[in-house]
This record gives C-alpha cells, sequence and structure tokens, in this order.
C-alpha cells in the first residue's frame, strides 16, 4: 500500500521508492513485480546512460488509491465507534 500512496506524487525512480516507503530493496521489488503484473503500476525504463526505470500508477492503480482514500475517510468517521470485539446478533 505504501508504494501505491508514494507513487501519487508522480512517477518515481527505484531508489526514490525506496526512500519515501521504508522498504527493503527485495521488499519493494517484489511489491513492484506484482503490482506491475496486476496492471496497477507501469515500470518505463529509458535506456540512456546510465539507464532509469520509472514507476508510476496506471489508470486502474489511481481508481484503486481514489478507493483507498475514501476507506481512510470512513475509518476516520467510524474509527472510534467500531466495537473492540465481535459482537452477537440476535
Amino acid at each position: 500500500m505504501n508504494v501505491i500512496y508514494a507513487l501519487d506524487e508522480g512517477e518515481q525512480r527505484f531508489n526514490e521508492l525506496k526512500r519515501s516507503t521504508g522498504a527493503r530493496s527485495k521488499t519493494l521489488s517484489d511489491a513492484l513485480e506484482e503490482l506491475v503484473e496486476n496492471d496497477v503500476v507501469t515500470r518505463r525504463m529509458e535506456e540512456d546512460a546510465p539507464v532509469a526505470v520509472y514507476y508510476g500508477l496506471t489508470r486502474k492503480g489511481e481508481e484503486l488509491l481514489d478507493a483507498l482514500s475514501e476507506l481512510d475517510e470512513w475509518a476516520q468517521s467510524w474509527g472510534k465507534e467500531v466495537p473492540d470485539g465481535p459482537t452477537a446478533r440476535f
């Protein structure tokens, strides 16, 4: 999720994402690979010297970010009213 929130500001290179998310290289690499496979994140490579790889949100990723933001707003509004544990409904 941190990757999706970090990419809200626009395209970022791997090390920029690493710094902004605090993720380890392997963890971030695995997450990015899965997000690219699921068409949530784009991967763009510039082959100029030095080679640069940029990651950004797809339209699907932007819509996911919108949904997560709405869920966050809901949690902020209702979070204090959620009971501590399951309750019986009779």
